[in-house]
């Protein structure tokens, strides 16, 4: 049994593997019908619990349809249905899903309920997102970089933006495969220098540079995310879109990267706020190539954690 919490927790080996896995899966499933199920059922007979605490559109359609491919079955589950640690530990829920369930994927808010899920389930748990880290998210955008522009070891990843969960996600993946990451944002929302550290004591070269123009230069790959949170209130959004107004990707931006970089956004966007829609639907855009490599990077990170 194999738990996928953090990319950083997971072998460089199991990862590139997991890569190589979700890529022979995407080929394998190349011109057949959306409904079709994978000529190899490695799910059968599996139940996979899915429980989101967040709301959520791609996490929850990419496990759902990457369940169903492989020949297994969900059960859906909200923070509502579950009250989680709301009157019964993280503990025994996890003792009591693991009786029921062979798999539990979980997107919660608390980093902490996540690996009380993981200490106490007798099955695999899976980190679908947590304030902290978005591992499947970076698994996706590794595999989306590496099927258009080859190995993403020795590369120059750039993020523009605000340091939040999936940039930390980004941090442990430049320790892990081997590329580099300049962030580029107000000191106010600079990543967590826990991450900073790990990452570079893996041998990643991590660099802060506040001016964006120059954080850009020689980019491979160019990233942000959502300047804003659905739980901000007013007065936090516009404070925040203030400090970040400067680290817009725009065509100007983009133009100073290498002429052949990818831009990524793991969306939702709000376009003309952390991108503009003449990057995001530009020729160097590779968003929803990403937004559907969610659901091959799953499947492999599932039949990874069950070893089938």
């Amino acid at each position: 049994m194999s738990h996928f919490l953090d990319i950083h927790k997971t072998d460089p080996e199991a990862l590139r593997s997991i890569i190589d896995n979700a890529q022979s899966m995407k080929t394998a499933r190349a011109g057949r019908t959306r409904g079709a199920l994978d000529d190899d059922q490695p799910l059968a007979g599996h139940m996979v619990a899915l429980i989101f605490e967040k709301p959520s559109t791609r996490t929850r359609v990419s496990f759902d349809v990457g369940v169903r491919q492989m020949g297994g079955e969900t059960m859906l589950l909200s923070g509502a249905d579950m009250q989680l640690g709301h009157g019964e530990t993280i503990a025994d829920t996890a003792r009591v899903l693991s009786r029921y369930v062979d798999l539990i994927m979980i997107r919660t808010f608390d980093e902490g309920v996540l690996l009380d899920m993981a200490d106490y389930a007798d099955v695999p748990v899976i980190n679908g997102l947590t304030d902290r880290t978005h591992p499947c998210q970076i698994m996706a955008d590794v595999m989306t970089y590496e099927e258009h522009r080859g190995p993403i070891k020795g590369k120059k990843v750039v993020w523009s933006g605000d340091g939040n969960n999936v940039c930390s996600s980004f941090l442990h993946a430049a320790g892990q495969f081997g590329f580099d990451l300049t962030f580029t944002g107000p000191m106010q929302l600079d990543p967590e220098g826990e991450f900073v550290g790990n990452a570079r004591k893996s041998g990643s070269k991590i660099t802060i540079e506040r001016d964006p123009a120059k954080a850009v230069e020689g980019a491979d790959l160019v990233v942000t995310d959502t300047w804003v949170s659905m739980h901000d209130s007013q007065s936090t959004k516009e404070r925040r879109h203030n400090m970040l107004r400067p680290y817009q990707v725009n065509e100007a931006l983009m133009a100073r990267a290498k002429p052949d970089a990818l831009f990524m956004h793991c969306l939702p966007a709000h376009r003309e706020d952390e991108a503009t829609s003449a990057v995001m639907d530009g020729p160097n855009s590779v968003i929803f190539d990403e937004a559907e490599n969610r659901l091959h990077a799953q499947k492999a990170i599932m039949r990874w954690c069950l070893g089938v």
